[in-house]
């Protein structure tokens, strides 16, 4: 059984440095959001094959404690990024480290995918690691609006497990008529497609 100290110091946040998009990051995290202690191979992937202007405006689907969309600021310093999940707790974390990063283009909101992102707001890059459990039905949802919602020439990169690598690949050229798997690693690949 766990001492009053010890579930304390599991209540307490989980902090960790992070080089990410070549700019050191402090993140805090806690137990119960995605990747806490560190960030994912996965997202380490995508990020290393995310191609940014640095005015773009950019969209980081399912942001977790942020790390993507922070990355994404530090190397759009001219444009504006949104981070958005379904969970209060990861857009709570994810505002606080864009705080504590002194990140002033980045900030977090509460959405389910883009159901309760303004209708107005179009992107130049919307990125995003994909959950391997996020449902045929709602991934359709989630393709069909980052389509509407890009720009023309507008970019989607997607991380996810190599298990998805053919369905995401069907899916994308399905719903924007291209498909480009720009790195497949040991254990996930990272997928583009443009809205031509």
């Amino acid at each position: 059984m766990l001492t009053p100290e010890q579930l304390d110091g599991l209540r307490r946040d989980l902090v960790f440095s992070a080089e990410l998009a070549g700019h050191s990051l402090r993140l805090h995290s806690t137990w119960g959001l995605f990747s806490p202690r560190e960030i994912d191979e996965g997202t380490r992937l995508l990020l290393a094959h995310l191609e940014v202007d640095t005015n773009a405006d950019c969209l980081d689907l399912g942001c977790g404690y942020g790390a993507i969309g922070l990355a994404l600021a530090k190397r759009a310093p001219d444009g504006q990024i949104l981070m958005v999940d379904k969970d209060f707790v990861a857009v709570e974390y994810a505002n606080r480290n864009v705080a504590l990063n002194r990140v002033p283009n980045a900030r977090a909101q509460l959405s389910n995918g883009f159901a309760h992102i303004d209708p107005a707001l179009r992107f130049d890059l919307i990125a995003s690691n994909v959950p391997a459990k996020v449902g045929k039905e709602l991934l359709a949802i989630l393709l069909h609006d980052a389509h509407a919602r890009l720009r023309p020439g507008g970019r989607l990169y997607l991380v996810t497990i190599n298990g998805l690598r053919q369905y995401m690949k069907r899916n994308l050229n399905e719903v924007f008529g291209n498909y480009d798997k720009l790195k497949q690693g040991a254990h996930y690949t990272v997928a583009l497609a443009e809205r031509r």
